[in-house]
């Protein structure tokens, strides 16, 4: 009989989560992603949400704040619906949610926040669980779960709103991102990085025209 896998636990700042298997486990990319959201004021929605790390921390900020946290994977939405509960969060919701194909056409956030699928990743080297593959593989540009969500994004922003990412170096992944922001939301600029001996991860803002 094969023994169950143990779940995983995380902090950030005065927040612990606990990580089901097949959630993405926050790392350096979730920490970049958190850190801006903790500033924020407003109505924030949050897409691939995974533990819930980025929203609770937008939630916590003011609690004022509304958040919408969305995943493709249930496990995730599953996850950061207790992580909420265990931190006594009360006004960030989830819900499961490919993108904003379950966010109501009509709703519209100052903030979105995204920490897409960015590693350039061929057949080979998906992984076998779709729930995993799904919060690492970016298609073979890496962009190809980027390119679908600021087809979107700007639909669901106030005037004046912003969309805030993560990025990698990898495949030039940075300098096509901020080309991809300019041309669908608006002007881009890198707000943060943080750097590693074989890449470097990028927080970029982007606020609508």
């Amino acid at each position: 009989m094969a023994r169950p896998v143990p779940e995983k636990s995380v902090s950030f700042g005065t927040l612990s989560f606990s990580i089901l298997p097949r959630v993405y486990e926050p790392a350096e990319d979730s920490f970049l992603l958190a850190t801006y959201a903790s500033s924020l004021s407003g109505s924030i929605l949050e897409v691939g949400c995974g533990s819930g790390i980025v929203s609770l921390s937008a939630a916590q900020a003011n609690p004022k704040n509304t958040v919408l946290g969305v995943d493709i994977n249930p496990l995730a939405v599953k996850c950061a619906q207790a992580n909420a509960a265990a931190n006594g969060i009360k006004n960030a919701t989830f819900l499961l949610s490919d993108l904003f194909s379950d966010v109501p056409a009509a709703q519209k956030f100052d903030y979105i926040l995204f920490n897409p699928p960015y590693l350039p990743t061929t057949r080979a080297e998906r992984l076998k669980t779709p729930e995993e593959n799904a919060a690492y593989d970016g298609g073979a540009s890496g962009l190809n779960v980027f390119k679908r969500f600021i087809a979107e994004a700007p639909t669901h922003l106030e005037d004046g709103g912003k969309v805030a990412v993560i990025a990698t170096s990898l495949g030039n992944g940075v300098e096509k991102t901020l080309a991809l922001l300019e041309a669908r939301a608006g002007s881009a600029e890198i707000l943060a990085e943080e750097k590693f001996f074989f890449e470097k991860l990028a927080l970029i803002e982007a606020k609508r025209r």
